[in-house]
């Protein structure tokens, strides 16, 4: 059984990877901001996953707590992603009000 549980951790790992890739490509390709940011978003979570796991098939606690702190970052750089969107959004729009009060 444990060899059965620890091959499943692997092909979870495995999958996981993949859909980093995949969000990796939808990070760089997305046509919005916003699908960016949630793809980057989607990164920072899939990998505290993975760094879970790892921490299960190696019986390091410690890991857990380095994926505690991979969350606050990912927090943490989302939120500063978002927060200069906001603010290019914000001049984006300030501009196109200017351009049409002065016409």
């Amino acid at each position: 059984m444990e060899e059965f549980f620890h091959g499943f951790l692997v092909v979870c790992m495995c999958i996981l990877a993949v859909c980093i890739l995949a969000c990796l490509i939808r990070a760089i390709v997305g046509p919005r901001i916003a699908d960016r940011i949630v793809a980057i978003n989607m990164v920072g979570t899939m990998t505290i996953i993975i760094i879970t796991i790892v921490a299960v098939l190696l019986h390091e606690e410690y890991l857990v707590d380095v994926a505690i702190l991979y969350a606050m970052l990912s927090f943490l750089a989302v939120v500063v992603l978002t927060k200069v969107y906001m603010g290019v959004y914000a001049e984006r729009h300030q501009k196109k009000e200017d351009e049409g009060e002065k016409e």
